[in-house]
């Protein structure tokens, strides 16, 4: 099965000033990052390089920017397809996601001024998605309010690594169905995190965090098995 890539002519904006490989590699980890591209989906050359207007070569490098991020594989005469994880790969991320968002937590707290909008914003997003019953979006909401969390540390390696590192935690997401009882627990940990940010007590929305991505893994090991 090749990916839907309807929604990629709309991109070409981003590619006006500069088609590099590196910006191509940026919209398909954002399409990944969102669940657009899932789990086992061959990312079809011709496909998306008349979505994009770029040329095959160009979307070659990005494939192999992509693939060094662990986020798609070559596989011989089939061509290239989004990356699907195993449980070793669950339990090695959630240590990177521990050690980065509670480490950006303590780095927010050294800060004069910590801007909460974005991690606001991103539960909001949440809420209105779980209103409306879409559950997928809920899920692209809390991948926002993660990434949203590490950037508060106001450093572009660790806001870096995050995209990384959530664009791969979608692809477990695929293990799930999709319903309120595993997507709503999420917004009560983020409310609960969110409310210590904004008292000024990042100890214990760290603790906060910690125990929420524990939680998280576990769930998710268990559905991979």
């Amino acid at each position: 099965m090749s990916v839907d890539a309807s929604g990629l002519s709309s991109e070409r904006h981003q590619l006006e000033r500069s088609g590099t490989a590196e910006r191509v590699a940026a919209i398909l980890r954002q399409y990944i990052t969102d669940g657009v591209f899932a789990p086992g989906e061959r990312l079809s050359e011709p496909v998306i390089s008349s979505a994009l207007g770029v040329s095959r070569n160009t979307l070659r490098e990005s494939f192999q920017l992509l693939a060094h991020e662990r986020l798609a594989v070559h596989e011989l005469n089939r061509g290239v397809f989004v990356r699907e994880l195993t449980t070793e790969d669950i339990e090695d991320l959630y240590v990177v996601r521990r050690a980065t968002e509670c480490g950006a937590l303590r780095r927010a707290a050294e800060l004069s001024t910590v801007e909460l909008s974005a991690v606001e914003r991103a539960l909001e997003d949440g809420r209105a998605a779980a209103r409306h019953e879409d559950w997928p979006a809920v899920g692209t909401a809390s991948i926002h309010f993660h990434q949203a969390l590490a950037d508060l540390a106001g450093s572009e390696r660790i806001s870096a690594t995050m995209r990384q590192v959530l664009a791969e935690t979608r692809l477990f997401f695929v293990l799930n169905e999709n319903t309120r009882e595993f997507y709503e627990p999420f917004l009560d940990s983020h409310e609960r995190i969110l409310a210590d940010l904004r008292r000024g007590r990042f100890d214990l929305a760290e603790t906060a965090l910690d125990r929420y991505l524990r939680e998280a893994e576990t769930l998710l090991l268990k559905l991979s098995r």
